[in-house]
């Protein structure tokens, strides 16, 4: 893998769009154990809302997918830390690609099957993912602005 000193234009684009689609997913997404049961028992279907929520995390999945060949094929910068602070951020984000494809198949694997035992798993692995991201966007902030070591600024101007 090769290793620059920014993100690109492409690797930025997704990351971003990524984690819209996730928070919208996240915070727009109430109606769905309900609407998931109604459709169990047959008596509803999808809503408009549900709808939304299961393109949204397809395109999660498939942006995911995406978004690792890019960082294979186009590489990442360099390490902003030593010692365990970068093997906490090589684990943090080895969890957070990890999460963005387990989280979005387990729902559309829940969804299309019927699979009530998924369906719990993954609302259980959502709100990991969320957990897990929010310390990530944490770390960020830190790295701006207590360490003030540019770090943020790597994920929104391109090389």
């Amino acid at each position: 893998m090769q290793v620059k000193s920014s993100y690109s234009a492409a690797q930025i684009a997704l990351h971003w769009l990524i984690a819209a689609l996730i928070l919208a997913n996240y915070f727009l997404s109430e109606e769905m154990p309900e609407v998931f049961d109604h459709m169990l028992e047959g008596e509803g279907g999808p809503t408009l809302g549900s709808t939304f929520h299961v393109w949204a995390g397809m395109a999660v999945l498939i942006l995911s997918a995406i978004r690792m060949v890019v960082r294979f094929s186009a590489g990442v910068p360099g390490s902003a830390g030593d010692g365990l602070m970068d093997r906490a951020a090589r684990w943090a984000h080895g969890l957070l690609y990890l999460l963005m494809v387990l989280v979005p198949g387990l729902g559309a694997y829940s969804w299309f099957a019927g699979a009530e035992s998924t369906a719990d798993l993954h609302q259980l692995t959502a709100n990991l993912l969320i957990a897990v991201a929010g310390a990530h966007a944490l770390a960020a902030l830190y790295h701006q602005y207590v360490l003030k070591d540019g770090l943020l600024s790597r994920m929104l101007r391109p090389n």
